[in-house]
């Protein structure tokens, strides 16, 4: 059995930025990853084979309540979801790490606050190409830098909406977005500004992607070994155990075995909690560090709608995914609990529109409608609940979940319709509109954490502060499983910035 210093498993938003962190360990370093290299490919740009045959999807069928049959929305490749995420890089606000009350009641403190984030957050910035404005946004915490990349510029229609929210008093900011994009040297610019980003993958690796920024470069090191179309099955404890000796893995048609010093979890928040709990054994009955029942209990995956404005005035924006608005993250006068944020989507066509649209709409009905709109993202804090939950029954992943704290993020769907039929009113930029709004149903788990809450105490939680199990010595979980709650911003930011701050605490104290 070959032995190794580390062994990550996944290469997502935290295994891949963990692998950045210690690449210069002079450890010896295994990397597990269940999916392979995603293909570049003319597929990876066509609206078809990605919105509506899922290409880069699974095809593995998951279980809800009743036991019926869930389609999840993700995806197993070298970056994980990151090689199709819309590459929004939010920190979480200041106040998103202290207790909050909200309509539908408390999201909890976490036992770090933003400061301890703080440089983390900076230093991931940096290494995942953010654009951005600092100072625009009414609800972005205090920052120690600028900025290392310009905010993406918006185009014509874009502007225009800009300045009329402004003119009404609202504080839209440049969305922190993460892409290889040089706007002064647009013949060098590996971005191209296209109109196939968000939810696509990047055909030339233009978006800063966890493959793209941290795996790949990481690879230039001999200690660093990945094994790709490598499924870790099971996690083996010693006799009493207290520790971690190596990985199950499923690779080239048989199964190997795999031995390490330390052990890292990095298969996103249902998969992490799914592995912890399938490699239950007589020392941990109810699954791997598993003591307090927390394990795969407080699931949360936010609460998400897509708004389109549809009007009689031509959107030609390409890229449209430059704008974002937080006056409502925090209620406002009439509503005084927190609401969510909402941000520009990337710009739809009738082929994206089509699977929400009645099977008799003609066509070009859904050219006109994909023409005239302006697409919003609407985000809503979920709260951590003990019954919204992942588990491993009879060899099937299941996810039990109800939504929660519903109120506010109707206030915030309600609120922005109002906002733009205000502008519409007095501006003109988008008359004689009609809104529609789509609730992202369960199998949408892009933004996926909660599964394995860190905390001081062993019996609320199942990681102490840098997100190692409290019963088990190596084993550590790098994900956006640690999250005690979820803010209202989407979290991959905050995963990089983790990652990297348990890979300095590992750099600094333990290897």
């Amino acid at each position: 059995m070959e032995h190794y210093d580390i062994i990550i498993i996944g290469t997502g938003a935290g295994g891949g930025t963990l692998l950045h962190a210690l690449k210069d360990s002079g450890k010896k370093i295994l990397v597990l990853e269940r999916g392979t290299f995603l293909p570049r490919e003319k597929e990876n740009w066509d609206t078809i084979e990605v919105f509506q045959k899922e290409r880069y999807h699974t095809k593995e069928v998951w279980k809800t309540e009743g036991d019926k049959d869930l389609h999840p929305g993700t995806g197993y490749w070298v970056g994980g979801n990151t090689k199709v995420y819309g590459a929004a890089l939010f920190r979480l606000r200041e106040k998103d790490f202290e207790q909050t009350q909200h309509a539908g009641g408390i999201s909890p403190e976490w036992i770090l606050k933003y400061k301890d984030y703080e440089p983390f957050y900076a230093e991931a910035e940096k290494l995942y190409d953010v654009h951005g404005k600092a100072g625009v946004d009414p609800t972005e915490p205090p920052r120690s830098n600028e900025y290392a990349y310009a905010p993406i510029s918006n185009e014509p229609a874009i502007q225009e909406l800009e300045e009329a929210l402004v003119k009404e008093g609202h504080n839209p900011f440049p969305i922190p977005m993460g892409i290889k994009l040089n706007e002064q040297d647009k013949v060098n610019s590996t971005c191209i500004r296209c109109n196939t980003c968000d939810g696509f993958p990047c055909m030339i690796h233009a978006k800063a992607d966890a493959e793209v920024n941290a795996v790949r470069p990481s690879l230039n090191n001999t200690n660093i070994t990945l094994l790709t179309e490598a499924k870790v099955t099971k996690l083996i404890t010693n006799a009493t155990g207290t520790a971690i000796t190596s990985v199950n893995v499923e690779h080239d048609g048989g199964v190997k075995e795999f031995a390490a010093d330390i052990f890292v979890v990095s298969a996103g928040a249902v998969n992490s909690a799914v592995l912890l709990l399938k490699s239950a054994n007589d020392k941990h009955p109810n699954g791997l560090a598993n003591a307090s029942g927390l394990a795969g209990r407080n699931f949360m995956k936010h609460n998400n709608a897509a708004m389109l404005g549809i009007t009689l005035k031509k959107n030609p924006t390409i890229f449209q995914k430059t704008l974002a608005i937080s006056d409502y993250y925090f209620g406002d006068a009439d509503f005084k609990f927190p609401m969510g944020c909402v941000q520009l989507m990337g710009k739809s066509n009738k082929d994206m529109l089509s699977g929400d649209a009645p099977f008799f709409t003609p066509g070009l009905i859904l050219d006109e409608m994909a023409e005239h709109a302006v697409d919003w993202w609407l985000t809503g804090e979920d709260l951590p609940a003990a019954e919204n939950r992942v588990q491993f029954i009879n060899g099937n992943i299941h996810v039990d979940y109800t939504d929660n704290n519903m109120e506010g993020f109707t206030r915030l769907q309600d609120k922005w319709k109002d906002v733009l039929k205000t502008i519409n009113g007095d501006h003109h930029f988008i008359p004689h509109s009609l809104y529609l709004r789509k609730q992202i149903p369960l199998q949408g788990v892009a933004h996926q954490c909660g599964t394995l809450r860190f905390g001081k105490d062993a019996t609320t939680s199942v990681l102490d502060m840098f997100c190692k199990t409290h019963e088990i010595a190596n084993l550590y979980v790098v994900d956006g499983s640690f999250f005690p709650s979820s803010g209202a911003v989407n979290p991959s930011l905050t995963i990089m910035a983790n990652a990297l701050r348990v890979g300095k605490h590992l750099m600094d104290n333990v290897l």
